[in-house]
Order: C-alpha cells, then sequence, then structure tokens
C-alpha cells in the first residue's frame, strides 16, 4: 500500500487485497510457530491458514464484506473512507464516484490521493476488524453499499459494468443485517434494497425505454421481495433509532403499497417522508426528489422554485436536475428552455433506457 501513491493501485485492488490478508496470516502462523519453539511447555498445535480465514469468517462470513470493513478504515478521513472502498473493492472509476458524491474529478482525485497517502505514511494495518471496531467504521460501510448499489440501480436494463452488484447487494446487506441486527440503519438499507429491486421487472418498457416509477405496473414488481422488505423495515422501527436510510426505506415502502396503476400515488405521504429525511441529510439530491413530490402536491411552479434555489454548479454534471428541470418547464408552458434543459441531459451520457425515455420526451416538443 506503500507505493500506491505513487504508483497507483493495483489492477486488481480486491484480489491484492485478499491475497495480502493469507500472507498476513501466515505471518501470524510463522511468528506463532517461532514462540511455541521457545516456550517451555508443549503449545496447542497451531492452526492452519485455513484455520485463521475461517476464524475471520465467523465474525464476517463474507469475503467482500470483510474486505469493505477493511477498507474502512478509521485512519483515513470520515469523507474518504467510502470513495476509497468503491474504488479499490467495488471498482468504480474516480468520475462515477465523483458523480455519485457530487464532487468534481478532480476534487475527488486529491480526496483519493490523500487517503491513499495516510495510509502509507501512517503504516495503517492491514487486519479484519473485530466487533470493537466495526461502529466507528460502520458508517462508511453503508455509504458505499449505497452508493454501490445506487451505481448499479441507475440502468433499469441491467447491462452496466455494475448491473451485478444490484444482485450482489441484496447478499450482501442480508448478511450485514444477520452481522449487525440491532442497527436500524443495516436493516433500513437492506428493506431499501429489496424494495427498490422488487420493481425492477417494470423499470422497462417494450421498447426498452425507462418507465417513470409513477407510471410503472404495480402487477409487475416482485410481492416476495416487497414483503422481506416490510419484514426488515418494521424491525428497524422496533428499535426506535430513525435514521436517513430507514426514511429512504419508508419512502420505497409507500410505493411499494400501491397495488394497481389505477390507484394514485400517495404524493403527500411521499413529501412529508422527503421533509423528514432532510432532517438527515439536506443535500441536493434529497432536495431534488423532493421537487418530484412538490410538483404534484403544490404544482410546478412551486417545484421550479425550489429548483431554483438548489447549487446549478454541484448539479451541472447530474442528468436527473436538467431532467426533472425540463418536465417542469414543460408544464410551465416554457417549451424552448424545455428543450435545452432535456438537450443537456442527454448530452451528460444517460444509461440506454433513460437515453430513450429522454429521447422520446424531447421529440414530443419538435424542434426549436
Amino acid at each position: 500500500a506503500a507505493a500506491w501513491p505513487r504508483d497507483g493501485a493495483p489492477r486488481q485492488p480486491a484480489a491484492w487485497l485478499y491475497a495480502t490478508a493469507r500472507r498476513c496470516a501466515l505471518d501470524a502462523l510463522r511468528k506463532r510457530a517461532v514462540r511455541s519453539r521457545l516456550a517451555p511447555d508443549a503449545p496447542e498445535p497451531a492452526p492452519t491458514v485455513e484455520q485463521v480465514l475461517a476464524a475471520d469468517e465467523t465474525l464476517i462470513p463474507d469475503e467482500r464484506l470483510r474486505l469493505i470493513f477493511v477498507c474502512c478504515h478509521p485512519a483515513v478521513a470520515a469523507e474518504a473512507r467510502a470513495a476509497l472502498t468503491l474504488r479499490l473493492v467495488c471498482g468504480l472509476s474516480t468520475p462515477e464516484i465523483a458523480r455519485a458524491f457530487l464532487v468534481s474529478e478532480a476534487a475527488m482525485f486529491q480526496r483519493l490521493t490523500r487517503a491513499k497517502r495516510k495510509i502509507a505514511q501512517a503504516g495503517v494495518p492491514f487486519e479484519i476488524p473485530g466487533p470493537q471496531a466495526w461502529p466507528e467504521r460502520l458508517g462508511a460501510v453503508l455509504s458505499t453499499l449505497e452508493v454501490a448499489y445506487a451505481k448499479a440501480h441507475e440502468d433499469a436494463a441491467g447491462a452496466s459494468a455494475h448491473a451485478g452488484y444490484a444482485r450482489e447487494m441484496l447478499d450482501l446487506t442480508a448478511v450485514l443485517a444477520d452481522l449487525l441486527p440491532d442497527e436500524p440503519e443495516c436493516l433500513g438499507l437492506a428493506a431499501l434494497v429489496r424494495f427498490a429491486e422488487a420493481r425492477r421487472p417494470a423499470r422497462l418498457d417494450e421498447t426498452g425505454a425507462m418507465t417513470p416509477l409513477s407510471e410503472q405496473d404495480p402487477a409487475l414488481w416482485r410481492r416476495a421481495l416487497i414483503g422481506e422488505g416490510e419484514v426488515l423495515l418494521r424491525r428497524a422501527a422496533a428499535l426506535d433509532r430513525p435514521g436517513p436510510r430507514q426514511l429512504q426505506a419508508a419512502l420505497h415502502a409507500v410505493w411499494s403499497r400501491r397495488t394497481s396503476l389505477a390507484e394514485p400515488p400517495r404524493w403527500g405521504a411521499v413529501l412529508a417522508l422527503y421533509d423528514a429525511l432532510l432532517a438527515w441529510r439536506d443535500d441536493e439530491v434529497v432536495r431534488l426528489n423532493r421537487a418530484v413530490a412538490l410538483a404534484e402536491v403544490a404544482g410546478p411552479q412551486a417545484a421550479m422554485a425550489e429548483l431554483d434555489r438548489l447549487d446549478a454548479t454541484r448539479l451541472e454534471a447530474f442528468g436527473p436536475f436538467h431532467a426533472l428541470r425540463a418536465d417542469l418547464l414543460v408544464r410551465l408552458s416554457r417549451p424552448a428552455e424545455a428543450r435545452a434543459a432535456y438537450d443537456r441531459a442527454l448530452a451528460l451520457a444517460p444509461a440506454p433506457a433513460e437515453r430513450l425515455w429522454l429521447q422520446r420526451r424531447r421529440t414530443m416538443l419538435g424542434q426549436d
């Protein structure tokens, strides 16, 4: 790791990390063997490497989750832990991570570089943390899983390089919820992923274009996954320690309780939950999503006023911002501005399904 700031991260960071863990286990065994030879009494037989690694599995019974806990080391600055883990373990590129955190590529590059330098200079040990170290790492672990899933969820068709994370996240969040059953945010994230994945069969129309959530046919949703999400959310609520991921899961639950397209969306409940979420996570993305509900409850003018108050410089490279602006401008009878907003959203290289939907909306407005 000391060479990473100079030479760059290895080509396969996850494989490197696992190999390093194995070497650490071997070193520990050798040292233990030396001590046993010097000891006056014959000790218990030294465990094999497989036994050492198996002991780690009893603590965190998933190799991917172990690596994430390892990388979310408290010696790394809090704002960089999730970003570094997304880069090294999840394989996201620096531009992808920058977009996820709404910062410039240059700023994210510097953040990652400083984190790697800190690891090298501080001699941060590579070790799988025990239960006593989990609480201080949990926030970064949850953020890592949340962003990794969001990247996979962006592509409704499941054809992107990170599409596999959508399926893996069902497993990882289940392991984490079993590992920490009294941590409501772990349960909330596990519920969120299940609600979101339950809707995957309805996210594309017959042409392969994205179907907005309010237009999805609930008959296509996976009710078994929704049931799992409801159970997890009730378990989290029973612990009476609310948090942002539980509120996000509750938002998904409101939608998941819709039984047919004929049933109107519960926009008032959605707006109220976004208002509650702002107390925990007041950022541009939450306010942007809140504006969608606000447009339905208070009208497009109120929603546009909300968008105008956001930091447009942070959202300039965020496609959903321009797509929502375009929709509101259409509803406000400002077609020329709407066309420009759709063009900007399309210029940001959205996923294929989203591109088809945006192109369709843009075509409906005609030319200038």
